[in-house]
């Protein structure tokens, strides 16, 4: 006997056509972050005629849809976000980006269409006790979005018992779920450090406090933190990203600038990088008889997915869609991410979904991959259904 049809999937596979067509038609129409309103106001209308009951401007352009079935007292909340990014897309696709300079590189349509298609199938079939919110979230893309829907009281007007998300992941085969406990994203934070110096004739370097051998000295001095002050077992990454001095090569300019990132994986470990960053700005340039200004504002934090959460999110994964399609070694990542801040309000978990062998996340190249679409929308709905589990006497609404 073949197995038998799952009636999610079968439903879901109904839509397949319209959820192409709207993933494509968001990647048409990108928008960057806190400037979402095509987009939240495409996800607030589809929201409404499905009957939720619907909030928007959470966070700015955040929207809420929040749909009670049943007696059951549990609140789900799930989370997409909607921004695009500052690029100019090279895909030469024919739904490429209509509009120059923005670009969806991080599958964000792909995210929001999963959410919406998922979203759909519950309304119409209700199978589940309880609160789910739907959480369609701006600005992910740097903006800290999330934090700004949180500002916004997301979870005291929204109650959540817990909250998940999702993102794609290239580079791993296509549909296959990763599922990390603890620690899963690294924190991020953004420096800038300004070497203050006297500048001069290129000629006369005597005369002169160059700030651009005193930039220099401290990015060498940089490579000492991770290898001699962090313990080896910790990650973390110290990134030089831009250096801006002078206008001339006979000149030594008067200053130099320098944006770095930082990302770890640990609290401790980012609070000791940041203390040891800002000593050495200050002595290295204190050396060339330079001094130096440091601008340390603190970015995304760790992203730490709840172990019972987790655990949950991954049993939905095995009982639905069978051992094979869960990486067994699926590692944590050093890049960033904004649901860090819903994760230290709320128990939840973020996971991962394979995107295949697509170019990599932020490229001008990237391009979602379509055939995840049915999977990660059926993962939402048993994912709800399992957490949202009916009762015999729940009653519907």
């Amino acid at each position: 006997m073949g197995r038998q049809a799952d009636p999610v999937e079968a439903r879901i596979s109904d839509y397949l056509d319209e959820m192409v067509a709207l993933r494509r038609d968001l990647h048409r129409n990108p928008e960057l972050g806190y400037n979402e309103h095509r987009t939240s106001a495409l996800v607030a209308d589809r929201l409404r005629d499905w009957g939720y009951q619907v909030t928007e401007g959470i966070g700015k352009t955040g929207v809420v849809g929040t749909l009670q079935n049943g007696n059951g007292p549990k609140r789900l909340g799930i989370r997409a976000d909607m921004d695009a990014l500052p690029i100019v897309e090279a895909t030469g696709l024919p739904y490429a980006s209509t509009i120059p300079g923005k670009m969806h590189a991080c599958g964000h349509d792909g995210h929001t269409t999963i959410l919406l298609t998922s979203a759909r199938y519950l309304a119409e079939t209700r199978d589940f006790s309880g609160t789910l919110n739907v959480i369609f979230q701006p600005a992910e893309e740097g903006g800290a979005g999330a934090r700004s829907m949180v500002r916004d009281g997301l979870f005291e007007r929204f109650p959540c018992d817990a909250v998940f998300g999702l993102h794609n992941w290239p580079g791993v085969p296509t549909g296959q779920f990763g599922f990390i406990t603890g620690p899963a994203m690294a924190s991020v934070d953004k420096v800038t450090v300004r070497i203050i110096g006297k500048g001069g004739h290129g000629a006369r370097p005597q005369e002169t406090i160059d700030p651009v051998v005193a930039s220099a000295s401290f990015i060498m001095a940089l490579q000492s933190i991770v290898a001699r002050n962090i313990d080896p077992l910790d990650a973390a990454v110290i990134t030089v990203g831009t250096i801006h001095a002078g206008i001339a090569p006979n000149v030594i300019p008067d200053s130099a600038e320098l944006e770095l990132t930082v990302r770890t994986f640990r609290k401790e470990v980012r609070e000791a990088i940041k203390s040891r960053l800002v000593t050495l700005a200050k002595a290295q340039a204190e050396s060339y008889g330079a001094v130096a200004e440091v601008a340390y504002p603190s970015g995304y934090p760790v992203l730490v997915n709840h172990a019972d959460e987790t655990a949950f999110a991954r049993n939905v994964a095995l009982e639905h869609f069978g051992d094979a399609r869960i990486e067994k070694d699926f590692r944590p990542i050093s890049a960033s991410e904004d649901f860090a801040f819903m994760l230290q309000e709320t128990p939840g978990s973020y996971l991962f979904l394979g995107n295949g062998d697509s170019a990599p996340l932020h490229s001008p190249l990237y391009n979602f991959n379509d055939e995840i679409l049915p999977s990660a929308a059926r993962y939402w709905v048993k994912l709800t259904e399992t957490y949202l589990a009916r009762n015999p006497s729940d009653r519907p609404i």
